[in-house]
């Protein structure tokens, strides 16, 4: 079973759509979408006083982490909508960004049409679809994604396209400011965290591998804190539709406030459970202090647990160094499984007998 992560012939028997191809080429999805994103532009209406960004799954993933990284730079309030409903704040002051990999994704199809009735400002990311058809139509600002890099097509693997095609389009409308040493810095980050886990690195060399080999036949609790959050919500997202695992992630230090006393019940936790703190020397002393305590109380319980200090010398770079190796682990997890990682027969067979019921 093990000798499967060092083997790409035996990987490809597998990975029927080459989502180890996705995960390779993040780098390439950066640079990409940093590029065809700088096309298009946009004139205001109205003073932007709040952004919503409306998006499901995967479609969604870029908004979190942008709304926990750049929280120190959004002049305004940022926001993200995973149903069918805009708040009601929403108006001329507001700009609403429709994300849709699909361009038919029905929440958000639901949100076009009250963002239009509020008479939002509206800017589209979707690679086709209804979305792209409205954007025409109304001559909205408008990211396609041309996933070229994204072999797999899946949306959650498309994860460089989804935060650097809506940073582009917050560029766009002022809200931030990004530069090309920023684009090339994560570019380079990327690259290196592929050359540390791809195939070719042995088993016992590959961070990603080990995670991996750790998380067989277990309850994962991925946990970090502060700007890692979206970028953590990305890398549970992964784990539950790559390797179908029962993967979920806790911030600190929030977590400081309840969840430790839920680690005594049930007995099982101990042989059931995994923790895995991700932690940054750029979080503030307090939080590197609550992380470490926060692992010593785990280990008092006999669950086992394993620390990932992040290298990457920014928060951008250190976001897509954790997303980036946790894409690896989902990946190996699901080749230890023995399983095909892209199909999602659950999602769609949910999606499919949704259809018999009214939007």
């Amino acid at each position: 079973m093990s000798s499967i992560l060092d083997s790409r012939t035996d990987i490809a028997k597998l990975d029927t759509q080459n989502m180890l191809g996705s995960i390779e080429s993040l780098g390439k999805q950066v640079a990409h979408a940093w590029s065809d994103v700088q096309k298009v532009t946009y004139i205001p209406t109205n003073e932007i006083q709040n952004i919503v960004v409306a998006g499901m799954g995967g479609s969604a993933l870029g908004a979190d982490v942008i709304k926990h990284l750049f929280k120190e730079v959004l002049a305004v309030p940022f926001d993200f909508v995973n149903s069918y409903t805009l708040p009601e704040y929403v108006n001329e002051h507001s700009l609403v960004i429709l994300s849709s990999y699909s361009g038919t994704t029905e929440e958000v199809l639901s949100c076009a049409a009250q963002a239009q009735e509020k008479n939002a400002q509206i800017m589209i990311i979707a690679a086709a679809g209804d979305l792209e058809t409205l954007a025409k139509q109304h001559t909205y600002p408008f990211y396609k994604v041309i996933p070229t890099h994204n072999p797999s097509n899946q949306p959650r693997m498309a994860i460089g396209y989804a935060v650097f095609g809506l940073i582009g389009l917050l560029s766009a409308a002022g809200m931030l400011v990004l530069s090309k040493e920023d684009i090339d810095g994560v570019v380079a980050t990327i690259d290196q965290v592929v050359s540390e886990n791809t195939v070719e690195v042995p088993q016992e060399s590959a961070p990603a591998k080990a995670l991996a080999f750790s998380m067989i036949d277990r309850n994962p609790m991925l946990v970090s804190a502060d700007f890692l959050a979206g970028a953590l919500h990305v890398a549970s997202n992964q784990h539950n539709e790559n390797a179908k695992a029962l993967v979920d992630y806790k911030l600190v230090p929030e977590i400081n406030h309840h969840l430790m006393e839920g680690l005594r019940f049930p007995k099982s936790n101990t042989s059931s459970h995994f923790f895995v703190f991700v932690n940054s020397r750029l979080f503030a002393p307090k939080l590197q202090a609550r992380m470490a305590i926060t692992q010593k109380i785990v280990a008092s319980q006999d669950i086992e647990a394993m620390e990932l200090t992040l290298q990457a010398p920014t928060k951008l770079q250190q976001v897509f160094e954790l997303i980036t190796l946790f894409a690896f682990s989902s990946f190996y997890l699901s080749m230890l499984e023995g399983i095909d990682p892209s199909p999602i027969p659950y999602v769609d067979q949910f999606k499919e007998e949704l259809q018999k019921y009214p939007v």
